[in-house]
């Protein structure tokens, strides 16, 4: 597109504030503006802006909604056997090299009151490890395991990916090898106002966000990062976003259930803690499995009981997710397919003019749960809320980094009380995922002991 047709474009979309803009300024700020601008596909954000000025509320759209099959917690001798065969069949994917990593890491720690990329932040409850290093211990820990490499990639955006970068290589990649980490950016989507507008701010910059964490299958392809994993013969791509510290990565029985039923697109779930509890619902709609808002569900749904009085539509999005290589090729090859959803938003920007606004605005996003009804086949796990997750979204309250240590103090705890091991009633506990990945490991690893009296007790590699 040529600077003439470009000005001509935006003039078609209504933005003449900004072609005037254009002609205010000096010949080189004319040229670092026009450049700008194509950093954003404009004709596809005002295509978006076009269709959801006209789209129906999603409700209207879900015509039939059913519970789903879900592999749940073993409640018998019979299903135990299914988890500890899938648990073989997962460890095979993982010896054979056939499994990658996807950490989602996009997001700033702004709503915690923290600056920085989120995965910067300081999380485990005796050594402060942040969040980046958790996950990447538990790469390096399962990669000594079973003898592989396994990749881990993560997902940055354009405000944090100079500062993950610099983070991590500061750090030394917390010990893993340079070939195995793999940093790419999500899309940027360019904010409307309500009426369409493009808003301009005073650094010279359009007010954007991020493509959402949808955007990671479509970054993931687009960055070659797609064609790398699958002629490396990696087939599976374990997916989880750095806001849990309680993540299991790459666990075998979810990688094992999810090879044994052939699925394309595998999910983690909890069992709802109540119906007042706001979380995507994993359910069985329009004759396929998804994951739906709880926006979007409505209350009737959400407060729904069966029969026995427990909560029907129980199964709530962990966010943790099983994609086969193949399935996100297939989705990305011919142009982007998942649906976008649009969030409108007060935002607070200084103008071009410094002027300080606020503005209502449209933010386009996708989600990556979106992948499911697109699945060919699906699989649904059922995990221990207290055992896998604890996600870090607000700064006090629930789902903070408060709660989040308490679950992690809880359930090394509850390790160590398998391994034989007693702890002060408040003592506060850490176990590092390079001494163990579970209570089965730290048990083969320890000597029975008791630790009566001491207060907080950290475990590491070195103490064994």
């Amino acid at each position: 597109m040529t600077e003439q047709e470009l000005l001509h474009a935006l003039q078609q979309y209504g933005q003449d504030h900004l072609v005037d803009y254009y002609h205010t300024l000096p010949s080189q700020r004319k040229h670092d503006f026009i450049h700008k601008i194509l950093q954003f596909d404009i004709h596809f954000a005002f295509k978006l802006y076009k269709e959801f000025c006209s789209k129906k509320d999603a409700r209207q759209m879900i015509r039939t909604i059913e519970p789903p099959q879900v592999f749940t917690i073993p409640k018998n001798v019979q299903e135990q056997k299914k988890i500890e065969e899938a648990c073989i069949t997962g460890e095979s994917l993982i010896k054979q090299q056939k499994v990658a990593v996807l950490i989602v890491a996009g997001g700033q720690g702004s709503r915690l009151g923290y600056e920085g990329p989120k995965g910067t932040l300081r999380i485990s409850p005796i050594k402060g490890k942040t969040l980046f290093q958790l996950f990447a211990e538990q790469v390096i820990a399962l990669s000594r395991r079973y003898g592989v490499t396994i990749p881990m990639l993560i997902m940055t955006s354009q405000e944090n990916n100079k500062d993950t970068i610099k983070f991590f290589h500061t750090h030394n990649l917390f010990g893993l090898s340079p070939e195995t980490v793999h940093f790419f950016q999500q899309g940027m989507l360019p904010t409307t106002t309500s009426d369409g507008k493009l808003l301009l701010k005073g650094d010279g910059n359009f007010v954007a966000n991020p493509d959402g964490h949808g955007g990671s299958l479509k970054a993931l392809h687009d960055s070659g990062l797609l064609r790398k994993l699958t002629e490396q013969g990696y087939q599976e791509l374990f997916y989880c976003q750095v806001d849990n510290p309680l993540v299991k990565i790459a666990d075998p029985v979810f990688l094992g259930l999810h090879a044994i039923t052939g699925a394309d697109a595998s999910t983690k779930v909890v069992r709802r803690q109540d119906i007042q509890e706001k979380v995507g619902l994993y359910v069985y709609v329009n004759g396929r499995d998804a994951v739906v808002e709880y926006s979007d569900i409505g209350a009737e749904y959400m407060s729904m009981l069966d029969d026995e009085g427990n909560i029907l539509f129980w199964a709530g999005n962990t966010a943790i997710h099983i994609f086969s290589l193949a399935f996100i090729q297939r989705m990305t090859d011919h142009g982007f397919v998942l649906p976008y959803h649009c969030a409108q938003k007060a935002v607070e920007y200084t103008d071009h003019t410094g002027k300080p606004c606020t503005d209502d605005v449209w933010k386009f996003e996708t989600f990556v749960f979106d992948a499911i009804p697109l699945a060919g086949k699906t699989c649904c796990m059922e995990v221990i809320r207290e055992e896998e997750f604890a996600p870090v979204k607000n700064k006090d309250g629930p789902d903070s980094p408060e709660t989040a240590q308490k679950a992690m103090i809880g359930l090394h705890r509850g390790w160590l009380q398998k391994a034989g091991i007693d702890t002060a009633p408040d003592a506060r506990v850490e176990i590092s995922p390079l001494l163990a990945l579970d209570s089965i490991e730290l048990q083969e690893k320890i000597q029975r002991g008791r630790f009566t009296g001491k207060k907080d007790i950290y475990l590491d590699i070195e103490r064994v």
